[in-house]
Order: structure tokens, then sequence, then C-alpha cells
């Protein structure tokens, strides 16, 4: 019975995650999610009272995913530039790999439908970007700026980037085009 309730859950985030990115917040009703989930109406509301809850839900587990992708090998990576740069490859594979959710997370990260409180808890799982590129502005690795802009420059180069490589066709040697593109974002950062 549980298999079958997280299973009916799974397709509704699924369906959601699809419309809308395709359609938009308000392009995209409630029946149309349950249409294509599958499911009642009924069915939807019953673990998400509101569209409000449901992208809220969404945006949180797409964000926590990516996150845990994004330090996957961290630990093995010695030099600020090393862990940024697996960060990045990680990031950007992940994109490749999970293109409905990279641009759901595109659209959504500055929405008004995701709350402060979502923003908030999401926000805990990338102490680790924040903490480690700090630590590059202190050390001196990186220009003294903001670290909100380094991230953020940071995430819409690699938007960017997958952009480019989903748009490149099978002739796209892809791990080069990581690889460059890292380079572009490093020489950017850097002091010299």
């Amino acid at each position: 019975m549980k298999a079958n309730i997280e299973d009916k859950r799974k397709a509704v985030m699924d369906a959601a995650l699809k419309l809308f990115t395709e359609r938009g917040f308000h392009g995209t009703s409630t029946a149309q999610i349950s249409k294509e989930a599958g499911v009642a109406t009924g069915t939807l509301f019953h673990y998400f009272p509101t569209k409000e809850d449901l992208i809220n839900n969404l945006y949180f587990e797409v964000k926590g995913d990516l996150s845990r992708t994004m330090v996957k090998d961290l630990e093995l990576q010695n030099t600020f530039k090393d862990k940024l740069k697996k960060i990045w490859d990680n990031l950007v594979r992940w994109g490749l790999d999970n293109h409905n959710e990279f641009l759901f997370v595109g659209q959504f990260c500055n929405s008004p439908y995701i709350s402060n409180f979502t923003r908030e808890e999401v926000m805990k799982e990338y102490v680790f970007l924040h903490k480690l590129v700090d630590d590059g502005i202190k050390n001196g690795d990186v220009k003294e700026l903001p670290s909100e802009l380094i991230i953020a420059m940071f995430y819409q180069n690699s938007r960017t980037l997958v952009d480019v490589i989903s748009g490149c066709g099978p002739s796209c040697n892809e791990n080069k085009f990581i690889d460059d593109g890292f380079e572009i974002v490093w020489n950017g950062l850097t002091k010299n």
C-alpha cells in the first residue's frame, strides 16, 4: 500500500514538473496535472492542498537533489579550483541528465510562488557552496566580490552551457565544452 501512495505522489510531482516547465504556473491547472499523472484531482489535493504547496514541494525536492549531486566526490578534491571544477562538472552533468528539472529551477528560482520558507529551507542545502566561495575569497583564490554574485554567475553560466551542449547534437564534444566552460568562468573569477 505504501508503495502505491508513493507512486501516486511521484506521478503527481513528475506531471507537475513537466507541465510547469512547459506551460508555467498560471498555464498549468491542477486538473491538467491530475490528468497527466493519471490520478483523480482529489488525490492530488490529498498530497498537496494547493497548487502553491505542490510547486513549493517540487522546488524543494528538485533543489535538494541538485545540491546532493553537486557535492558528489567533492571530498576527493584538494584545491579550491579542483573543488569548484567538481561542482561545475556535477552541476552541468545533472542539468544535461535532468533537463526538465534544470529548466524548472531556472524558471522558478525567483518566482513569487516559491515561499520565503521554502527558499530558506533550500538555502540550508547550499551552505557548503557559500562556505567554499567565502573561503575562496578569504584565501585570495578568487576576486573579492559578493559571494552571492559569484554563485549567481557560476549558476547562470552553467545554464548557458547546458543549453549550448543540449543544442549542439551528437557531434558535440561534451567533455571539452564542460572543461572550456569552466575555464571561462574561472578566468572571470580569478585575480590574474
